[in-house]
């Protein structure tokens, strides 16, 4: 029996542990690990909440900033149980929630300050764990994203760390754009303030832009056994450097990443989607579950400031109770200059796209939130337009309605490592319209699973996305036959942890 160890920042396995695709992730390859008579230990920070419930294992002591901390080890009950699978969280005071999904910081001036304080404690007490054999004899420690390469640098560099050299090390890029940049020193978040009398090499760990910095995502990248994106075509994506708006790739770390693939230590292998155990939801409850939200989040004290929008959203809701519309188009992602940089650039080519949904009798329904000005901007449109209604918070209930219930899902992501919600959508059947990059372009297929769009420009772009869109709804309107067989291919595509796990085994585990 193999023995492995995944470390990240999120694990939807255990409840209110999930900012995005990495807790999907991090829940769904240890089920698989697990299947194959395997066992696997599962270890994120308790962000001061997540251990209250949880069976105390035993204290950690190591050295921070010259003193002694202690951080605690607990075994917490996950959503569903597996056999082989343990999870655990380490609660430090200072690993504080923050304000994103209760995990991440935001710090605007001074970025990673905060998460990298946190990140430091919570990666030198998983290694200390590793050490005091918390976890019994590894093999395999799976690491995820910046928030855990810095077990890499206590390999490296730390003395009583050096027993970790044994194990293979996997590192899993989610996202490249978020690199955990911080000073060497002279800062309270530096890496030597925190690692005093830890040696170590500056040329191996700076950031190129700034080369008074690490970049833990670079770290990651240099010092893994092995490195992982999470779908072969941003694999070649990340391997090109980002030209933005028209192309995001290597985001500065192409040189590490060509290295990494000439070493034969980088694989891009596709996510895999869930289609056991689903939550099961019903049809016909997408708008009473939007008021159901909707009077949830207009009790919630944090929520009084967009009171109003939250009525008006009501209001508007009730409208299409007794009068529902033909067609839904729907989105459900974080408002950010990722997943909705060309709405926010280009409002009028969405104002477009709901005035073409009006010769169908169509509604666009877009939930989520994020930066300031992504929902300014679509709160402003929701006043403007009838037919658009934006739920601005979350809700797994009206999640759950909207993936069952639209007729289009569009994802017109800047890039995409892999995507989730493409195939939860092509899972009931409805098809997609995406950007064609990164793990779009391996899961939707134009004009046969689902509809897409790309150009050489940033006009050309979104020229071809209204095209796209325009093209749908005629097929949708004009064309039931091949609207059917598109809804029909998009519900037989299946991409499975199964396969995904398989290539996990031959390429990243070498077992």
């Amino acid at each position: 029996m193999n023995n492995f160890l995944f470390v990240a920042a999120e694990n939807d396995a255990i409840k209110n542990c999930k900012a995005g695709g990495m807790g999907d992730v991090v829940r769904d390859v240890p089920r698989q690990i697990s299947e194959r008579g395997d066992k696997v230990h599962v270890v994120v920070p308790s962000y001061s909440r997540l251990h209250q419930n949880g069976t105390f294992k035993t204290n950690l002591n190591f050295q921070l900033r010259g003193v002694t901390y202690t951080a605690e080890l607990y075994e917490v009950i996950p959503k569903k149980e597996f056999r082989n699978i343990h999870h655990y969280v380490i609660h430090h005071p200072e690993i504080e929630a923050g304000s994103i999904a209760h995990i991440y910081h935001d710090d605007t001036e001074e970025p990673f300050y905060t998460d990298a304080i946190k990140y430091f404690i919570f990666c030198t007490a998983v290694a200390e764990a590793i050490k005091k054999g918390a976890f019994g004899n590894l093999d395999i420690v799976h690491m995820h994203d910046w928030h855990s390469s810095l077990i890499l640098f206590l390999k490296e560099y730390h003395r009583a760390y050096k027993l970790l050299k044994k194990i293979r090390f996997v590192y899993s890029i989610h996202n490249l754009a978020i690199q955990g940049i911080r000073p060497f020193e002279n800062n309270y978040s530096s890496l030597k303030n925190w690692f005093p009398e830890v040696p170590f090499d500056t040329i191996s760990l700076q950031d190129y832009r700034y080369q008074d910095c690490i970049n833990l995502m670079a770290l990651g990248i240099r010092f893994a056994d092995v490195v992982h994106t999470v779908s072969p075509s941003y694999k070649e994506d990340v391997l090109r450097p980002s030209s933005p708006p028209e192309f995001i790739g290597g985001e500065g770390l192409e040189i590490d990443l060509q290295k990494a693939d000439n070493e034969g230590r980088l694989f891009g292998i596709l996510n895999g989607c869930n289609y056991k155990n689903i939550r099961a939801a019903k049809k016909g409850l997408i708008y009473r579950n939007t008021v159901k939200a909707l009077f949830q989040w207009l009790q919630e004290e944090a929520k009084k400031y967009k009171a109003d929008f939250l009525a008006h959203t009501g209001e508007k809701t009730m409208r299409y109770v007794e009068q529902p519309p033909d067609f839904i188009v729907s989105s459900v992602a974080r408002l950010t200059e990722q997943k909705f940089y060309f709405f926010k650039r280009s409002p009028e080519a969405f104002v477009q796209m709901l005035e073409k949904l009006k010769e169908v009798n169509g509604i666009f329904m877009l939930l989520g939130t994020g930066a300031p000005e992504y929902e300014e901007l679509f709160r402003k449109l929701s006043y403007e337009y009838s037919n658009f209604i934006f739920t601005n918070g979350q809700s797994e209930d009206l999640i759950d309605s909207i993936y069952l219930e639209s007729d289009l899902y569009f994802m017109p992501s800047l890039f995409e490592p892999c995507g989730i919600s493409q195939m939860l959508a092509m899972r009931n059947g409805n098809p997609c319209l995406v950007h064609h990059t990164g793990g779009l372009k391996d899961t939707v297929e134009h004009m046969k699973t689902g509809f897409a769009f790309d150009g050489k420009t940033y006009d050309e772009k979104i020229a071809n996305m209204l095209s796209s869109f325009n093209a749908a709804i005629d097929v949708y309107a004009n064309d039931k036959p091949r609207w059917k067989k598109i809804q029909s291919n998009a519900k037989k595509m299946r991409f499975t942890w199964e396969k995904s796990v398989d290539q996990y085994y031959k390429q990243l585990y070498l077992l």
